[in-house]
């Protein structure tokens, strides 16, 4: 059972959405969590995705931010013509294995489904190994070349997507 909400992100939500950013950070060596140089966008974080054409949900318990998700129209002339993308999604540590993510997620796909997105896409650091597996039990298959962020982490990003409709299956991504 469910004892949490999901609802469209307020841009009061930034606060707790930056501290979710900040306490999963905290969780792996080497991830900087610096508001101001990378992460501007949290001081009006629901206009920002509104701007973009899409919607950041946030998942609330008791009052308080314990996820977060957020789903926007890509702008990459190279993707199928619809695609969407998937950003911000972290779990307060406490809240995980409840079933937040999951929810956020049929939320997000949902919403990509109702437009008719051919596919989701996202990128995740690649030291984020459970969030892997998430996005994989999600659906989504690695593929491509990791990249390199050049951001205060010294972050290394991995490729997944999500075939919705009418696409052609992924091929996972090789392990190099």
């Amino acid at each position: 059972m469910n004892d949490f909400l999901i609802r469209p992100a307020t841009d009061a939500d930034g606060d707790a959405i930056a501290g979710l950013i900040a306490a999963a950070f905290a969780e792996y060596e080497g991830c900087v969590f610096d508001r101001a140089a990378e992460f501007p966008e949290l001081d009006a974080i629901a206009s920002h995705f509104a701007a973009r054409g899409g919607t950041i949900w946030v998942a609330e318990d008791g009052g308080t931010v314990i996820g977060s998700l957020g789903l926007f129209p890509m702008r990459d002339d190279a993707a199928p013509k619809g695609t969407m993308e998937v950003s911000k999604v972290y779990v307060a540590r406490a809240a995980r294995r409840r079933g937040v993510a999951r929810a956020l997620m049929a939320t997000a796909l949902a919403e990509a489904t109702a437009r008719d997105a051919p596919e989701v896409r996202l990128w995740t650091d690649s030291r984020f190994v459970d969030a892997h597996r998430f996005y994989e039990v999600s659906g989504f298959a690695r593929v491509g070349a990791a990249r390199e962020c050049h951001d205060l982490s010294a972050t290394w990003e991995y490729d997944y997507r999500c075939v919705l409709v009418g696409a052609a299956p992924l091929q996972p991504a090789m392990e190099s």
